[in-house]
């Protein structure tokens, strides 16, 4: 299922091929994001609450997650989940206090002028949420933290709705914990639920909004920051890990990595590249058996692989860094004898994993580094979500 290619085989335009990605971009969304907003900024917030009932299937009275919604959520949390997202809120914490800490204000005297530079943040900050099939409350300790840590005073979590008109408990009890009972919490998702953000809809308008979502999302973040209303983080696309294994790593590690991966979607990339055919085909084996063993998202699973996913086997394994550095994965696992000497051969990535022990998965969850990374090639010229942004 896995394609395994030689790379003296691939000629250059299959190695475009293999670069290119699912375009994120889609004309029909564009259009349609652009009409909605438009009436949301005609009509305000009854045309939002209509396209809640439309696209979500829910019929609001109010726009904002109200203290009780938020005391409910808290409730019908275990006291081990509770712990577990604090202490991930402490590691995203420190992580980013750390980047704080790194931008300084200086001046300096030139030709007997004195001039300078000084960091502001942003008085109001968006952070969408994705809802739907699953739940997301890693995403908010993501995006809220960095803003919190960065000084803005206003924070707005933007979500859609469950089908009982509130928010998934999860991602209501890490709003509060993280932004404490100011946090502002927008029960709309997609085009509408930006559009409340940024045309300040619930009393407070965004200057930023960042945070992963769909192409609807992602048209409406784009729309509005060329209107000048926003400024958005990142292109978002499909999520994508490259994988970067000599014959030290474990076929059966290297697996679980690219598969916990595809179960993103059916359109996530999973690479590896390696110096190592025995690798490659045994890699192969253990994602057929994964496959077969953990039958959740099957489908989803194994469409990813066969269709988007590939393993690159090369005669030197410095070639390996030279093309994921042209990939510009937005996740890249160091899986090498030595990594912390291979990182050095890395100028493209969003977030990089180091060694055999060093999965995704936990950058995505609890270690602290954020998760909201760029996409499609743009780690080339982005870089992860920050206090910066």
């Amino acid at each position: 299922m896995l394609r395994i290619f030689k790379s003296g085989d691939i000629t250059a335009e299959q190695r475009a091929g293999l670069m290119k990605r699912v375009a994120s971009e889609d004309r029909s969304a564009v259009e349609t994001v652009r009409s909605i907003l438009d009436r949301i900024e005609r009509e305000g917030t009854s045309a939002v609450l209509d396209y809640t009932l439309q696209f979500d299937g829910v019929r609001l009275n109010d726009l904002v997650a109200q203290p009780e919604e938020f005391d409910a959520a808290e409730n019908q949390l275990s006291d081990d989940l509770k712990r577990a997202f604090q202490k991930a809120a402490e590691n995203i914490a420190t992580f980013h206090q750390l980047q704080r800490e790194a931008l300084r204000d200086h001046d300096t005297i030139i030709d007997g002028t004195l001039m300078g530079f000084k960091y502001i943040p942003v008085d109001a900050a968006g952070v969408y949420v994705p809802g739907g099939k699953a739940s997301y409350p890693s995403s908010v300790l993501m995006g809220l933290i960095p803003a919190i840590i960065a000084g803005v005073r206003k924070q707005i979590l933007i979500t859609p709705p469950n089908a009982s008109g509130s928010v998934d408990p999860a991602v209501l009890y890490c709003a509060r914990m993280a932004g404490g009972n100011s946090i502002q919490v927008i029960k709309a998702g997609g085009a509408q639920g930006i559009a409340a953000a940024a045309y300040g809809l619930t009393g407070i308008r965004t200057e930023v909004i960042v945070g992963p979502g769909n192409r609807y999302v992602m048209a409406a973040k784009s729309i509005l920051t060329e209107r000048g209303l926003i400024r958005m983080d990142m292109p978002a696309g499909p999520s994508e890990v490259i994988v970067i294994a000599d014959e030290s790593a474990r076929p059966e590690f290297v697996a679980a990595d690219l598969l916990s991966q595809a179960e993103h979607g059916e359109d996530s990339p999973a690479v590896l590249l390696t110096d190592s055919i025995a690798l490659a085909e045994a890699t192969a084996r253990e994602i057929e058996r994964g496959l077969n063993e953990r039958p959740a998202r099957r489908d989803m699973k194994a469409t990813s692989i066969r269709e988007h996913s590939f393993a690159v086997v090369f005669d030197d394994i410095k070639e390996a860094f030279v093309f994921s550095n042209e990939y510009g994965p937005e996740h890249l696992e160091i899986c090498t004898q030595r990594p912390q000497r291979d990182l050095e051969r890395i100028t493209s990535a969003g977030s990089v994993f180091l060694g055999h022990y060093a999965p995704v998965a936990l950058g995505d969850y609890f270690s602290g580094t954020n998760h909201v990374l760029p996409t499609g090639g743009a780690a080339r010229f982005y870089s992860g979500l920050g206090v910066e942004h």
